[in-house]
């Protein structure tokens, strides 16, 4: 009898751990009154993530004060310690790390240039605190920055990566630094082409293109996330700058795959935006007539694909997923009609009374070490503008689709 009842509390922690973990991170979202029952929060009239929670606003220290300058925050890990930047009076850009007690640490990595649009660009961070960018040189060109949780900076640049201004190595946002400290990045060369990138935790650098990748200017292979698995996603733009979706396993095997429905034109196609820890990837695609929808590829490579409801049908407008986290809750923007933008959650409803009662019983068991341990990743939208520079329009406006969207 005592076996048997240890067995079941056993199992009862087990389910709470995981029911903390979903409810806290928002994987599962409060039903609101006005909300539909189709799986998508607006954040305009919908609670995000749970009821009554705290907003705290902060700046960094030297942050400038005019149009385009300020904070921006690109990753937190799960003790809630946050990695960013921020631009200066002078459009110079600064790293800064704010952990959970609000202390804020300003950086910046030796080599940085000091001019507009210069500088270091912290954009990821992992369980260890350690945290991945880029930086811009006085010549304009990227490099690769790895800063360890003690403060120790370590730059690094590909093999193939070119020394003009535009060029070197790119270190994208949200989640392109995985716990054990392993980076992918996108190289752009001495012609202009992109590669991928995967730099291991010892420092060995490894260069790869996806089949069929172009080799025109700004065509090529761009990777936007690894996991724990070490798996990566990113795009390839072929010849007729059509972009494609792919997958490199840590193995070295890349599997490419394209949303039905994606357009095969200039600008148009398929992009993953995010791999979560079990493999799933959210993404983009847009079609023959210029709009984006999202899709969700599962690991073993079947697809979804959704609209949120009142996104806009005509060119440049529709549904842009950046971001999943381990139990396939989504973040994302869309565009309406009117051509503004709007935050959405794709992820699970459930009752408000539900939620508040699971949070009241289950409160104390997510403080514990254990709670840490399963915890995932938060979401954050990954926002990258000028990501293929120097491409056409139609290109660009994938990932302009916002003034405020900023590169990593």
């Amino acid at each position: 009898m005592t076996t048997h009842l240890t067995n079941i509390f056993a199992s009862a922690r087990l389910l709470a751990v995981a029911m903390t973990s979903i409810l806290l991170q928002g994987i599962l979202t409060p039903t609101a009154s006005s909300s539909t029952s189709d799986g998508f929060a607006n954040f305009s009239d919908t609670p995000f993530v749970r009821p009554e929670s705290t907003i705290t606003t902060f700046d960094a220290p030297d942050a400038g004060t005019g149009p385009g300058q300020g904070t921006l925050p690109f990753a937190i890990n799960p003790a809630g310690t946050i990695a960013g930047r921020y631009s200066d009076a002078g459009d110079v850009f600064h790293g800064f790390l704010r952990t959970p007690d609000g202390a804020i640490t300003t950086f910046d990595v030796p080599g940085a240039g000091t001019g507009p649009g210069q500088g270091t660009r912290a954009a990821n961070i992992n369980p260890a605190e350690a945290i991945a960018g880029r930086y811009i040189d006085a010549s304009d060109v990227s490099h690769g920055f790895l800063r360890a949780p003690d403060g120790t900076i370590t730059t690094f640049d590909a093999p193939n990566a070119g020394t003009g201004p535009g060029q070197g190595t790119i270190v994208f946002a949200v989640d392109c630094l995985n716990p054990a400290g392993a980076i992918t990045a996108t190289s752009l060369d001495a012609s202009n082409v992109y590669h991928g990138v995967l730099r291991a935790p010892d420092g060995t650098m490894t260069t790869f293109d996806a089949p069929g990748a172009g080799t025109g200017p700004f065509q090529g292979t761009l990777t936007f996330g690894i996991n724990q698995a070490g798996t990566i996603e990113g795009d390839y733009v072929d010849a007729s700058d059509v972009s494609h979706g792919l997958l490199r396993a840590s193995d070295g095997t890349i599997t490419t795959f394209d949303v039905p429905g994606a357009g095969t034109g200039a600008g148009q196609g398929t992009t993953p935006q995010n791999i979560s820890t079990p493999g799933v990837v959210p993404g983009q695609y847009v079609d023959a007539s210029d709009v984006s929808h999202g899709f969700v590829r599962a690991k073993h490579g079947a697809i979804t694909t959704f609209d949120v409801p009142g996104a806009g049908t005509g060119p440049g407008q529709g549904t842009i997923p950046f971001c999943n986290n381990p139990v396939d809750a989504i973040t994302g923007v869309y565009i309406d009609a009117s051509d503004v933008n709007h935050g959405f959650l794709r992820g699970k409803p459930v009752s408000r009374s539900w939620y508040l009662f699971s949070v009241a019983v289950l409160y104390t068991i997510s403080l514990t070490p254990r709670f840490r341990e399963v915890r995932g990743p938060c979401l954050l939208p990954q926002i990258n503008t000028q990501l293929k520079q120097g491409v056409n329009e139609r290109i660009r406006r994938r990932y302009t689709h916002t003034a405020l969207a900023q590169d990593a």
